[in-house]
């Protein structure tokens, strides 16, 4: 038997995946032949989180044959609330772990590719190699910019998808002359100005949405259907329940895939730290470790959490005080300029704002606390809750 032959066989239906994909088979545009193209179909999807729940499990329902999973990440009780690959028994378990038990309880006939690794300069091309197709479900500038990079150096599309609070976006990135996510974004907005998802809050469907709209997207492409969102970005407003496409040209210039100066990847968190990111007068940080030696130590210090009360009540450093951020301001005048202030929220962005306010405003000896108060948690308390 040639190798056609076994490959042919390999994705002929057996009569319990006839009857498990039979609303798919009823439709004309897919039938049986398009039912075996989803179960030769290889999709690698990044993230196994928000976005990735839904595209995971709508994927694995539809008989995508083989789901590459890449995360690094540990289920966590504040996932919850929108990452539905997972449930409360998996907390504390790998992602990896929980998102294949639940995907193979959906269709054990799905082929999971696990990779229990943060995707990385180093690793990203090894991993997507052999894919047909990428989809992005992370939340960070950095690995969106590794994973078009990916995308345009193998010649592999990328299914695109993000969202904030109460908005997403969605588009496909890197398909044959379409354009790439350099081409909307050519450089990274400065990192202290876009929050996270863990920072800025993100109501629990909208994931889902975008999420559910990948998934849709991913299987158009891997069977060749309908209008796809290459060359399109679509805005989704659940607030207003609004759905805008925007056109999105192809730029000769992107350095990606217009010029091609982009012949290997590079260090992606070097190039979202923004300019200026290293210069002398930027705002210095503390380790969790080194303020927990001075506190032991019974060092004086202002330590100032500027996260919300409800984020105080979850859990604080102890000798610390609440200013929530958008009081700051009010509470410069009764500082001791004098005296070293640090500051800390829950990862440390909103907390670098502020310090970089009080620096502004004559504050001689500021300090940000690193990772905020989950790397406290994580090196030196971690009795104390995580959200």
């Amino acid at each position: 038997m040639d190798a056609d032959t076994q490959a042919a066989r390999a994705t002929e239906l057996t009569r319990e995946e006839l009857v498990r994909y039979s609303r798919h088979i009823l439709l004309p545009q897919v039938g049986e032949e398009g039912q075996r193209a989803l179960k030769r179909s290889r999709v690698l999807l990044i993230g196994a989180g928000g976005l990735g729940s839904p595209v995971a499990l709508y994927l694995a329902a539809a008989g995508v044959g083989t789901l590459g999973l890449v995360d690094f990440d540990t289920v966590d009780l504040s996932n919850l609330q929108r990452q539905i690959l997972h449930g409360s028994a998996g907390v504390g378990s790998s992602k990896i772990d929980s998102a294949r038990d639940r995907l193979l309880d959906i269709n054990p006939n799905v082929r999971i590719e696990p990779y229990r690794t943060r995707l990385t300069s180093q690793n990203a091309l090894e991993i997507a190699r052999g894919y047909d197709l990428i989809v992005d479900g992370t939340d960070n500038f950095a690995t969106r910019y590794l994973v078009n990079d990916t995308s345009v150096l193998l010649g592999i599309p990328n299914v695109y998808g993000s969202v904030y609070r109460f908005e997403g976006q969605a588009s496909v990135f890197g398909a044959a002359n379409g354009p790439c996510y350099r081409c909307l974004f050519r450089d990274p907005p400065p990192p202290d100005l876009v929050p996270s998802c863990a920072e800025g809050g993100v109501l629990g469907v909208v994931p889902g949405l975008v999420g559910t709209i990948q998934a849709t997207e991913a299987i158009k492409m891997l069977l060749g259907l309908g209008d796809t969102l290459v060359g399109k970005l679509l805005t989704i407003d659940v607030m207003k329940m609004s759905f805008r496409t925007l056109t999105i040209q192809r730029d000769p210039n992107c350095p990606a895939c217009g010029t091609h100066e982009i012949t290997e990847l590079i260090d992606y968190d070097e190039f979202c730290s923004g300019p200026g990111a290293h210069a002398v007068n930027v705002i210095q940080e503390i380790q969790p470790s080194q303020l927990a030696s001075r506190l032991k130590n019974g060092e004086e210090l202002e330590i100032i959490d500027v996260r919300e009360p409800y984020e105080w009540e979850i859990g604080h450093i102890p000798g610390a005080r609440l200013v929530p951020l958008a009081t700051i301001a009010e509470e410069i005048p009764r500082l001791d300029k004098r005296r070293e202030t640090i500051l800390y929220c829950k990862m440390g962005a909103r907390s670098m704002r502020a310090a970089q306010q009080l620096a502004d405003a004559g504050v001689a000896d500021v300090r940000n606390l690193a990772g905020g108060i989950l790397r406290w948690i994580d090196e030196v308390d971690p009795t104390m809750a995580r959200y």
